[in-house]
């Protein structure tokens, strides 16, 4: 059986990467101003946060039209491919782990699986690159599955942004209310909430350099409960410079540890705004 590795967008991989690995991607839309672009197709990270600072409205977001991953289906089952593996956002924030999970025999002799990753960005990007060198090895989709489901039990994600309004408009933020009326001079930390997986406030504080402190201070208190080694992402969204510098002093600072640099491109960046930074770890996937 030949296995295909299949994602979304907002894993935000390199194209270095997902010729590398023989990964497939399937663009999430975003809507600006009533126009629709294809993340990482018509639209660049660059170019949309430049018209977000112009737009009249807030931008929205959509998942793909079924026809989309249908094409994508057929066109490997065309390519020799017996079945996919769709990993995607979590399913707090899109409608795509359904949607697909509703195309499990759609294309005659193709199987299709659904993964709910309960992530997004890059940390779900180094969960493909897990699946896809499994794949690559021979190892069946249960394999791989199990192996992703330990990965996404260790994972801790923080971020800190300037503006709640998008994600309390597009209903992603779960009790907006009790921080929104009281965010002067104040930077929310949110996380995932390990139950419902919607995002939560966790923190609120009077600084992003205090932000970042404790930030930091939840890794480390993370990392020195572990047995086993850990991988991070540093994620920003305009503020790239900052990120640089951070992610600079937390290598330097645990030496061990790999730290990513990657974005909030146009989906993620819709919900989360401009200025928006988080870190991001789990388990070591090449030691699973």
């Amino acid at each position: 059986m030949a296995l295909a590795i299949v994602t979304d967008s907002t894993a935000y991989l390199s194209p270095e990467e997902i010729e590398k690995y023989n990964i497939h991607v399937v663009s999430l839309p975003v809507i600006i101003d009533g126009q629709t672009f294809r993340e990482g197709i018509d639209l660049t990270k660059d170019e949309f946060y430049e018209r977000l600072a112009q737009a009249d409205g807030f931008p929205t977001t959509s998942q793909p039209a079924v026809g989309e991953w249908v094409r994508k289906f057929e066109e490997l089952k065309a390519a020799g491919y017996d079945e996919a593996l769709v990993i995607n956002l979590s399913s707090t924030i899109s409608g795509a782990v359904e949607t697909v999970a509703g195309l499990s025999d759609v294309v005659d002799d193709f199987k299709v699986y659904s993964y709910d990753s309960k992530l997004t960005v890059y940390i779900m990007g180094l969960l493909v690159i897990k699946a896809a060198k499994m794949a690559a090895e021979g190892k069946t989709v249960d394999q791989i599955i199990s192996v992703l489901d330990q990965l996404t039990a260790t994972i801790g994600v923080y971020f800190v942004v300037d503006d709640l309004q998008n994600l309390a408009r597009g209903g992603r933020l779960s009790n907006a209310s009790a921080l929104l009326g009281s965010m002067l001079k104040v930077k929310p930390i949110l996380t995932f909430d390990d139950k419902t997986n919607y995002i939560v406030p966790f923190e609120k504080v009077r600084s992003m350099k205090k932000a970042l402190a404790r930030v930091e201070k939840l890794f480390a208190n993370d990392k020195a409960a572990q047995t086993y080694p850990l991988h991070a992402v540093v994620v920003y969204s305009t503020n790239q410079e900052l990120a640089v510098e951070w992610r600079a002093n937390l290598q330097k600072q645990y030496p061990d540890v790999p730290f990513d640099l990657s974005y909030f491109g146009p989906v993620i960046g819709t919900h989360l705004g401009a200025g928006a930074i988080g870190l991001a770890w789990m388990r070591e996937p090449d030691t699973l």
